[in-house]
């Protein structure tokens, strides 16, 4: 049974054409389903009209979200007049990554679509703040969907983590791995890669140990990466020509390797640090995304729990 069936597509109030929304007309064929085609709005200006009354004020806004309404309605009219189920929601909220995540917990929506915007010179995709706060603090994956068709032929590369240094890393790669598949197989037969990054030998360890063979290090890093990598391509019967192993850091080699099959998405495992956390450890997924060229899908671990709430909003930035 297909696993992305309740898609939340979050709409871009400032541009007529809508990729993610094409992105998941695409999925309920492939797929079945239903979308809500989303938008929350929010104009200070309306706040500030002291001079009306809370009635009068109350009267503007839904004034607003009745015209948002009304586009977006042509937005989706050729799909709508073709038998696609679109439900059309616009809210009036300032933190439109808070509404769209409430949105997601209060109907349990199993997969959030939105356009990811490109740079004017570069080929590389630019992230708003609240595409970040969506990719941190999602409970569901969350597909970015970038500007352009997809590639002919295009691949689904998934980024898995073989060092096992942590206890979830092993579990996600599995996630990661079986709802790629899955989803592959339910749409057009994509072909799957797996890529692992290892890292190079430590320059200030090869200067304070004379003794010390980079050599022997990186062969045995990269010996136990191919085992990590052999077992988990033996666990879903995959080819070995379709995983990858390279040298260096993820965030170069992840996306270079992308480019290179002309991959059409990059399925990332993402824990969805915050806080302190993100901010002193670093994350190394989002260093990835900062460089890739393609389409993104960012799927959160079995227990991942998210700090936004219905009731309170997000409880720490």
């Amino acid at each position: 049974m297909a696993k992305y069936r309740n898609l939340l597509v979050a709409i871009d109030p400032n541009q007529d054409d809508q990729p993610a929304l094409r992105r998941a007309v695409y999925l309920v064929h492939q797929l079945g389903g239903s979308i809500k085609a989303f938008l929350p709005i929010y104009d200070f200006s309306y706040e500030m009209t002291t001079l009306l009354s809370p009635d009068e004020r109350t009267a503007m806004r839904q004034g607003v979200i009745s015209q948002r309404t009304a586009w977006i309605e042509e937005q989706c009219q050729h799909y709508l007049s073709s038998g696609v189920p679109i439900e059309i929601k616009v809210v009036w909220h300032n933190r439109p990554f808070e509404a769209i995540i409430q949105e997601v917990i209060a109907h349990q929506h199993d997969l959030v679509l939105k356009m990811a915007h490109q740079h004017d010179r570069f080929e590389s995709v630019i992230f708003t703040p609240t595409d970040w706060h969506l990719l941190r603090k999602c409970p569901c994956p969350v597909w970015m969907v970038k500007d352009q068709p997809w590639p002919e032929g295009g691949k689904a590369l998934v980024a898995v983590n073989l060092s096992g240094e942590e206890p979830y890393h092993d579990p996600l790669n599995v996630k990661l791995v079986t709802e790629t598949l899955a989803l592959a197989k339910q749409v057009n037969q994509t072909e799957v890669h797996l890529v692992g990054a290892y890292p190079v030998t430590p320059i200030n360890i090869a200067i304070e140990l004379p003794d010390f063979d980079p050599s022997v290090y990186n062969d045995a890093i990269r010996g136990q990466h191919l085992i990590a990598m052999k077992s988990l391509r033996q666990k879903f019967q995959l080819d070995e020509k379709f995983t990858h192993v390279e040298k260096g850091l993820p965030e170069e080699v992840i996306p270079d390797l992308a480019e290179h099959l002309d991959a059409g998405v990059v399925v990332l495992g993402s824990i969805g640090r915050t806080g302190f956390s993100a901010a002193f450890i670093g994350n190394t997924t989002e260093l990835v995304i900062d460089h890739l060229k393609c389409d993104l899908l960012a799927i959160k671990p079995d227990d991942y729990v998210s700090p936004v709430t219905l009731e309170g909003g997000d409880r720490y930035e």
